[in-house]
């Protein structure tokens, strides 16, 4: 013992002469664990895969996100729980209403805006202020169409709105679920396929109509063509949003199923623009019954319009 304690001291004296002979030396501790630079650890990824995990958001940061996010959750029972999802502030939801008006090329809508803290308050309000901004803005065409005719009475269609509630919320609502349920079953198939959670593909689809608000206001112009210009430029912006999201998730899929996947994602999107376009703003005009028109001779002459 005595011979170990008198070696451990010489070993202290030549360190201490060391480092008085270089002061700005380093030293290392055999407690501490020897960390891996960035750029190293990188080279150590296999090629493009650094970028995939950016798109879908499996890096690291991911990680220390959710570790640093832990937090006991309360029962689904509990008005707590629910309370969780419309804890967002304004500024949030206006951050995630530009990324979907104007999105990124190359960038995940979830990765970027809605993983960190899923919301239900934006798609809720979204999809409320588009119910009634497609049935007012419905009418409203329907009334300047028709303006100036003798025979036609203006009638207010308060019926669209619970046909518009009941369109727009089954698609914000079924769609993501059914494409939630389609992620969950390939995801036990193939081992690449990225799962995003039910709540964070409400809140895509939520806020991808927020483009569709300004343009059933601007379908009022009774301008078919202006209207058909509208719905495609809705299409390519709010679409591309879906698209940059859900590609990523399935690309390692079987190529057919991921292409017909992104297709069927684009072919509904489409539908309920289209839909909604023809049914509240195109429909064909009924035929309007034209006043009696007695004669001079005591016939009657009824008259057709349409």
């Amino acid at each position: 013992i005595v011979c170990h304690v008198m070696y451990l001291f010489a070993e202290f004296d030549d360190a201490a002469n060391l480092l008085a002979a270089n002061p700005d030396a380093t030293t290392i501790s055999i407690d501490e664990p020897v960390e891996i630079p960035k750029n190293q650890h990188s080279h150590l990824q296999e090629p493009g895969r650094e970028e995939d995990d950016e798109l879908l958001g499996t890096d690291d940061s991911d990680k220390t996100e959710l570790l640093a996010g832990q937090k006991k959750s309360a029962p689904f029972w509990t008005f707590e729980y629910y309370q969780t999802f419309f804890d967002v502030d304004t500024y949030q939801v206006l951050d995630r209403i530009k990324g979907s008006v104007f999105p990124v090329p190359g960038k995940n809508f979830v990765r970027l805006y809605i993983r960190s803290n899923p919301d239900l308050y934006g798609p809720f309000w979204i999809c409320a202020t588009l119910v009634f901004t497609i049935a007012v803005s419905g009418n409203l065409s329907n009334f300047f169409i028709h303006l100036g005719k003798p025979t036609y009475h203006y009638v207010p269609e308060f019926r669209k709105v619970s046909i518009a509630a009941t369109t727009i919320y089954a698609y914000a609502w079924l769609v993501p679920l059914a494409l939630w349920g389609f992620l969950m079953w390939r995801n036990s198939k193939v081992m690449n396929i990225v799962s995003y959670s039910f709540l964070e593909i409400v809140c895509v689809y939520g806020y991808s109509l927020f483009i569709y608000i300004p343009t059933a206001i601007l379908w009022i112009i009774p301008q078919k063509v202006v209207r058909w210009v509208l719905v495609v430029f809705s299409l390519c912006l709010s679409g591309s949003v879906l698209v940059m999201t859900f590609w990523p998730a399935v690309r390692d899929d079987n190529r057919r199923i991921a292409v017909a996947t992104v297709a069927a994602i684009l072919l509904l999107h489409a539908l309920l623009a289209v839909g909604c376009l023809a049914y509240f703003f195109d429909a064909p005009e009924l035929d309007i019954p034209a006043p009696i028109i007695p004669a001079h001779n005591g016939t009657t002459v009824i008259t057709k319009s349409h």
